[in-house]
């Protein structure tokens, strides 16, 4: 295989960078499948005492969001909220916001890069010392209403051995989508802009056994 000639960056040549970047373009086309791959790595690597994997989940998060009628930048970010447990676990949520954070709406990627101080409200209070408030420092949010309902509807409820979820290959073509968009465009990351989550109950609902 074809490799460049310095061993420190400062000595490379302008034909050392190109073949770079020649390289680069299949590798981030292989975005999609690595996150697929970490995910899956999830079934066998996760945290001890909770009655599902972390990858179940997160596959009950993003089948949950996609039943809802959600479009896709949610259900890829519900199903990539927690990927960052096993690399990041003091930091899980803003380890997931700076994978998704060039490819999706920015209300999303706001979403999950808070996810882990909203979903305090459900659990702080068993421990001296932690606030079950914390969200309240982010209410002047445009995307504190959203962080609320996604932990309510599309996370702190995400624990069940029985819920029927979609298997991982099942979002395949949902988050090869997002990830072949092109990076920081303002047409997917529409800024400043909170449209919420679908309606809890509404007649855009998915049927459970649905393939659409």
């Amino acid at each position: 295989m074809e490799t460049v000639s310095f061993t420190e960056m400062k000595h490379g040549t302008k034909a050392d960078y190109e073949m770079l970047e020649q390289l680069e373009k299949p590798y981030l086309a292989g975005t999609a499948k690595r996150l697929m791959r970490e995910l899956a790595s999830q079934a066998d690597e996760s945290l001890a005492g909770y009655k599902v994997t972390r990858l179940e989940h997160s596959l009950q998060s993003a089948t949950r969001a996609w039943r809802d009628g959600a479009e896709v930048d949610w259900v890829v970010g519900a199903l990539l909220h927690d990927i960052g447990d096993g690399l990041a676990p003091q930091n899980h949520d803003r380890f997931a916001a700076e994978i998704l954070r060039p490819f999706v709406r920015e209300e999303v990627t706001w979403v999950v890069e808070h996810h882990g101080a909203f979903q305090m409200l459900y659990y702080a209070h068993h421990y001296d010392g932690w606030d079950p408030n914390e969200r309240d420092k982010y209410a002047d949010s445009p995307y504190y209403q959203s962080a609320v309902d996604f932990c309510e509807r599309w996370d702190q409820n995400c624990f069940d051995p029985e819920y029927d979820s979609k298997p991982l290959e099942f979002f395949t073509e949902m988050v090869e989508k997002v990830f072949s968009r092109k990076a920081y465009d303002e047409d997917h990351l529409h800024p400043g802009e909170a449209m919420g989550l679908p309606a809890a109950e509404g007649l855009n609902h998915r049927p459970a056994n649905s393939t659409r």
